[in-house]
């Protein structure tokens, strides 16, 4: 009875850690590193540096909405445009208190994304 008891035991701490070991995952690289995080007027961050191929997850923080294109705010005139080389980004919009992705960024270079809605909301993405 004793040996049954241990060797079921024994059986229990192998399948626990057979578990464990093949369900260990890792980081993808396209997330939480790719994050942007909005609050309700700006993003968090000026600029994100990301790889050639990745994407970023923009994420609005609060309730409020934002409406994300290829451009920049300059001097609190909207300027939208797409750089060389930029995924079409057209009016993607991210609900509040949501998420959403944008790419992939294929080559590299600098891109400019910016809230339509937010005057001065920019961000540089910058494609290694």
């Amino acid at each position: 009875m004793k040996k049954r008891v241990l060797a079921l035991l024994g059986l229990c701490i192998t399948t626990t850690l057979l578990l464990v070991a093949c369900g260990t995952t890792t980081a993808d690289s396209g997330n939480a590193a790719n994050q942007v995080h909005m609050d309700n007027t700006s993003f968090t961050q000026l600029a994100i540096t990301i790889h050639k191929g990745d994407s970023i997850t923009l994420v609005s923080d609060t309730i409020i909405g934002h409406t994300i294109a290829n451009g920049t705010w300059k001097d609190g005139s909207a300027q939208p445009g797409r750089d060389s080389g930029a995924p079409a980004i057209n009016n993607i919009t991210i609900g509040g208190n949501n998420s959403g992705s944008v790419g992939p960024f294929n080559t590299a270079g600098t891109y400019k994304l910016y809230c339509t809605v937010h005057s001065g909301m920019n961000l540089t993405v910058i494609v290694n």
